[in-house]
């Protein structure tokens, strides 16, 4: 039996007369990659800002599990095994790059000491392929070293959930094609995905289920098949030759 981790239920964030997130509703599963898309000024970080305590919800309720946790703050999302990247990539750039995973392994909460902590950002640098830049300071990382720093550090928070906010912005396409690679091993984990991104081939190829925010609101709610041929999905979004084109897409790869 599929178990709901986390459901929003009628969640609003209001900035003065700004509805930047407007009574959305959803659950995720354990085990599910679920994709968030929607133009830009859809409300998508706010949505994941609010799931994370980084801001308050206005209005309606948010549970992980059995908990409502809707008043949590970041730290108290962290140590419940919520976590998230940021869509920009911000590390600690005078610290090394163990030590900025070390810090997330702490903040997490799950290790006691310093050494414990480190051991796990070690084990997680080698699960991201960042190992042999463990000693060097985090400002020398390209800008694909840096999104793989990131989730290093998410991961050694030991997640239950983990959001990923513009995750393969900037990249290449081979630089994308790694960065799928690695999320489907996280996801291998165990670990349920909410992946917040624009590229929808990535969305579309990685995905089981499809959220749509247009004005702050969830517009639809399904599987990308479905979503794709959503009109409400092409008007907001897609565009009638975008949704050609991932037709194409979906039929022959």
């Amino acid at each position: 039996m599929t178990v709901s981790l986390l459901s929003l239920d009628a969640v609003s964030k209001n900035f003065g007369g700004n509805h930047a997130v407007s009574n959305v509703s959803f659950t995720l599963k354990e085990g599910e990659i679920v994709g968030l898309i929607g133009p830009n000024g859809a409300g998508k970080t706010t949505l994941v800002n609010v799931i994370t305590g980084v801001q308050r919800a206005s209005s309606g309720r948010i549970c992980f599990g059995d908990l409502d946790v809707t008043e949590q703050r970041p730290y108290q999302a962290a140590r419940r095994g919520l976590a998230r990247t940021f869509q920009i990539v911000q590390p600690f750039p005078a610290m090394t790059v163990l030590e900025n995973v070390a810090a997330g392994a702490l903040f997490g909460g799950a290790q006691s000491s310093r050494a414990e902590a480190t051991d796990v950002a070690r084990k997680n640098l080698e699960f991201v392929g960042l190992a042999g830049f463990a000693d060097r300071p985090a400002s020398a990382l390209t800008l694909a070293g840096r999104k793989r720093l990131e989730l290093a550090k998410s991961l050694a928070m030991q997640p239950k959930l983990l959001m990923l906010d513009e995750v393969n912005a900037g990249l290449n396409a081979s630089e994308i094609d790694g960065a799928l690679t690695l999320i489907r091993k996280i996801a291998e984990r165990g670990i349920t995905i909410l992946v917040i991104e624009h590229l929808m081939k990535v969305v579309m190829s990685l995905a089981q289920r499809l959220l749509v925010l247009h004005h702050g609101q969830l517009i639809a709610d399904g599987v990308p098949t479905d979503i794709v041929d959503d009109p409400r999905v092409i008007e907001a979004y897609l565009g009638g030759k975008f949704a050609e084109r991932l037709k194409g897409i979906r039929q022959h790869g």
